[in-house]
């Protein structure tokens, strides 16, 4: 590489010697076979190291087409580059929807759910949830295909990349729908607290956002389905608004979006449209997970200090997910609750502070999400995953000389 590659967020450059872009499947095995070390690089949404190598990073963009869609099986298959941006509005022809999408349609589907990304919703799992099966170029340069009801099959979908290179993943499908968003403003902090169960299950999808300051959360927004009748403006206490308002003002933005009309599932399931540019982000992010029974303390344990982080924060944003049984999974065996931070890009700042949000999220054994920025411990990470061990075996099989470790597989895994 003439020049070294950076993350979307420009807080990181990649070590690697070299980025690769097969167009082929056979290419790409040829690759890993003759590699000594390679990794996977998809839309560099992350925010550490996770995907970074010694050796060549793989960038699967020339393999990003959506392969089949099969409307009686309620299932598609996607190439290992896809992101969801270019898989969503194929489906939606098809009569078909995804059940949860990210904040951002423009991520890779692979990368996502390989770190344990998630969207929200009561009763919506994380992305990876939604993996009927995939086909991973292991290190000898063989595809292997992994099966929903394989025995080591929950161990593969959120898989840090330690397994091999995906080429194709295929998805579950729900039929078509349309979505809709309502939004509330200065939402009192004790309601949200004292309440927390009856707000988030009130819509489909429910994101809570928090500038931290005072005694008030900034926005709730209620992601509904299109046929869902509209809720009274009096909702908590909160202030209703009829147009969208910026979280994070923007100079010179006056430009507002009305609310409440019905939109296709991917152009209101996501917080970024999907025909929108995504420029590069001035942002760090931290994400931890707890159990979703836990939230009312937890949120009262912030509150409490948001004093000390409130003056670094761009903008925070709560959301629940349902749990699943994958092992490395954010989520597995236990609705959770997602603590979202989005600091302004001032590390050493934002480093100082990380182990007092940590400490104060201890009692609930928070689990972070892996592509963004934490200090916890490896072995404080590694105990909240009582699968890991299986995992790793996992991993020893695909990869037994370690082509598709790195430093951050080495000390998070094992």
């Amino acid at each position: 590489m003439a020049e070294r590659l950076r993350n979307w967020a420009g807080n990181l450059t990649y070590a690697a010697q070299a980025i690769r872009t097969p167009g082929s499947v056979d290419e790409l095995q040829s690759i890993v076979r003759n590699a000594r070390k390679v990794r996977a690089v998809g839309s560099r949404h992350s925010f550490n190291a996770i995907a970074d190598t010694p050796g060549d990073l793989v960038s699967l963009r020339h393999l990003n087409r959506v392969l089949e869609i099969d409307s009686a099986a309620r299932s598609v298959r996607v190439e290992g580059g896809a992101t969801y941006r270019d898989l969503a509005p194929a489906l939606d022809a098809a009569g078909l929807a995804l059940s949860n999408l990210a904040s951002l349609p423009h991520i890779t589907i692979v990368g996502a759910c390989a770190t344990s990304t998630h969207g929200s919703g009561d009763a919506n799992p994380g992305l990876a949830s939604s993996i009927r099966a995939l086909e991973i170029v292991t290190a000898s340069g063989e595809t292997i295909t992994l099966s929903r009801g394989d025995r080591q099959f929950d161990g593969a979908p959120v898989n840090l990349g330690a397994l091999g290179i995906v080429s194709a993943v295929t998805l579950d499908a729900v039929p078509r729908f349309d979505a809709r968003q309502e939004m509330w403003l200065d939402f009192p902090f004790m309601a949200l607290v004292e309440n927390f169960d009856a707000v988030t299950s009130s819509a489909y999808s429910v994101s809570v956002f928090s500038s931290w300051r005072g005694e008030s959360v900034d926005q709730v927004w209620l992601k509904s389905v299109g046929d869902t009748p509209l809720r009274p403006r009096d909702f908590f206490g909160a202030r209703w608004s009829e147009h969208t308002v910026e979280l994070v003002p923007k100079p010179g933005a006056t430009a507002s979006e009305p609310l409440g009309g019905n939109e296709p599932w991917y152009q209101r399931v996501p917080h970024h449209r999907i025909d929108a540019d995504l420029a590069s982000g001035a942002e760090l992010q931290t994400e931890y997970f707890i159990a979703r029974s836990d939230a009312p303390a937890a949120l009262a344990a912030l509150h409490a200090m948001q004093e000390r982080f409130a003056p670094l924060l761009q903008i925070s944003e709560i959301r629940t997910i349902a749990a699943d049984r994958l092992w490395l999974s954010g989520f597995y065996e236990r609705d959770s609750v997602a603590l979202h931070f989005a600091w302004h890009p001032d590390w050493p700042a934002v480093r100082k502070i990380l182990p007092a949000i940590e400490a104060a999220l201890a009692p609930f054994a928070p689990r972070p999400h892996w592509g963004k920025m934490f200090t916890m411990p490896a072995r404080d990470v590694q105990a909240t995953f009582p699968r890991l061990a299986d995992f790793r075996a996992l991993a020893q099989r695909l990869d037994p000389e370690g082509k598709f470790r790195n430093g951050f597989v080495d000390e998070y895994v094992f």
